[in-house]
């Protein structure tokens, strides 16, 4: 027994500081990693969520947007989860009864209650934005687009989310958001690529933006737009065209055929055997056209279409001035504009329109386009509703015009030709959303898109982890090692006989 005792004092293992420092050390690395792991495991995902309602001149939409909550205005991506299209028009037509404006906005806000979790509503903000419908409204008549704001704001104001105001956006606005918006979901902001000009055509107005390594604001300064995105300065060129939009550039065509007032008018942009009668008061209820109303016109006229696309196109060449530039170089109207660069996303009503003619292929030659559309206007029109029975007949009637119209906008407008057609992409949207100036508008009010390159990690969750494990692992053998001097005594373990 005397032995026994004897060997266990002798043996520093067993001596209580040693077990001590041991079991201390194997806990703290163990607390270690588990430390480690626990910090950077990947935690549920929560979301936030903002909703703008874009309302255009023909409808309202609204769009909603979710983010990872974790990160929000570092890298994470912003989405569109949802859209809903306001039944009726757009709200610059309520003016004489400006209550349904807000009326209308019902459904859709339901949808939005619906679809966004109920404990995130007040967080949630809510923004309207007005564009070319309620520019011409307020330009008309601005006490009545006040009554038609201030329906739409106590319509807003009663939603559970955080309203945060209605506003009609400039031309430059709606044209630099709608650019912000195509850049940000292709990525290629954050990436630092080279940025995708946009083209918006709408019902009352058209836009055209991208960035020119030629353009610095000394020439027509209002055009101008500076960015500094993820760490990157743009110089944007922009300009919205008011009464340029494919409703708009109808009634001016019309306004145009009717100047002197005659019964009947025979429109190659319509096609054969179309024939319709219109009131002629209401074509030129709009101040884009009101201002050449013949005076002691009949009540109504005649609309017959002949379907001619190549005399289509003078008539509508006619809406554009191409005579007046004051710069080293003008798109139309007198407006400066540098030289078109890099590639063009072009959205909403030249989408619809080209897509509903099979035309949004630009790797066609442009050649073969406009043989294809003077084909498509020249079917009659019995023809054309038996091949569509589902398409409402005023959109139907108006595509022959609408396609024309794109073609001469973008080419004799914006001076597109035959080499560069190509760099102009019909999108409808990208990775889910809605290409137009909503989400750029959104991003822009609530500071999410960084003015300087996001802060990444150092290491990726995994590598972390990983690098954590090796240095416990060794600090193990560096205290296994710091024992050396111990490791004779131990192995001289006396011999019980």
């Amino acid at each position: 027994m005397s032995a026994q005792r004897e060997m266990k004092e002798k043996n520093p293992w067993h001596t209580p500081a040693t077990i001590i420092i041991t079991v201390i050390g194997v806990i703290a690395i163990v607390a270690l990693v588990t430390v480690a792991v626990l910090q950077n495991r990947p935690l549920p995902q929560k979301y936030k969520y903002g909703i703008v309602l874009d309302a255009g001149s023909s409808h309202t939409a609204l769009y909603i947007y979710e983010w990872p909550a974790e990160k929000d205005n570092n890298t994470g991506r912003v989405a569109q989860t949802h859209s809903c299209k306001v039944k009726g028009p757009g709200i610059s037509s309520y003016a004489s009864a400006p209550w349904n404006a807000g009326q209308s906005l019902r459904d859709c806000m339901q949808e939005a209650k619906e679809r966004i979790p109920e404990k995130r509503h007040q967080e949630t903000p809510l923004y309207l934005g007005a564009t070319a419908g309620m520019r011409l409204l307020d330009m008309e008549n601005i006490s009545a687009s006040a009554r038609v704001f201030q329906a739409v704001e106590e319509t807003l104001q009663k939603s559970p989310f955080s309203f945060q105001g209605a506003k009609i956006l400039s031309g430059q606005e709606e044209g630099a958001f709608g650019w912000v918006t195509v850049n940000y979901l292709d990525d290629r902001l954050k990436q630092g690529l080279e940025t995708t000009g946009a083209l918006d055509l709408g019902g009352a107005s058209t836009q055209i933006s991208f960035v020119s390594d030629s353009y610095d604001g000394s020439e027509s300064p209002n055009n101008a737009v500076t960015f500094r995105l993820y760490g990157n300065d743009y110089n944007l060129y922009t300009h919205s065209f008011l009464c340029y939009g494919k409703d708009q550039a109808l009634r001016k065509t019309l306004a145009q055929q009717t100047q002197s007032g005659p019964g009947t008018i025979f429109d190659p942009c319509f096609h054969p055997g179309y024939n319709e009668t219109k009131n002629y008061s209401t074509l030129y209820d709009s101040p884009c056209v009101s201002h050449r109303k013949h005076q002691g016109a009949p009540a109504t006229f005649t609309h017959a279409g002949k379907g001619n696309f190549l005399q289509c196109k003078e008539v509508v060449k006619n809406v554009f001035n191409f005579t007046h530039c004051k710069y080293s170089q003008c798109s139309f109207n007198g407006i400066f504009q540098p030289v078109l660069q890099g590639q063009f996303g072009a959205f909403s009503a030249y989408y619809f329109v080209m897509n509903f003619l099979n035309l949004t292929d630009t790797s066609m030659p442009l050649e073969d386009v406009i043989e294809k559309l003077k084909v498509y206007c020249a079917i009659p029109w019995d023809q054309i509703k038996r091949q569509h029975p589902n398409v409402k007949l005023k959109y139907l009637a108006e595509y022959c015009f609408s396609g024309t119209y794109i073609l001469t906008l973008l080419t004799e407008g914006y001076n597109f030709t035959s080499e560069n057609y190509s760099n102009i992409k019909f999108i409808k949207k990208i990775k889910g959303s809605d290409a137009g100036w909503t989400l750029g508008y959104m991003l822009n009010l609530t500071n999410m898109i960084p003015a300087e390159a996001p802060d990444s990690p150092l290491l990726p969750h995994a590598g972390y982890v990983s690098i954590i494990t090796i240095i416990a692992i060794l600090l193990i053998v560096l205290f296994i090692l710091s024992l050396r001097p111990l490791w004779p005594s131990c192995s001289k373990q006396p011999q019980i006989i």
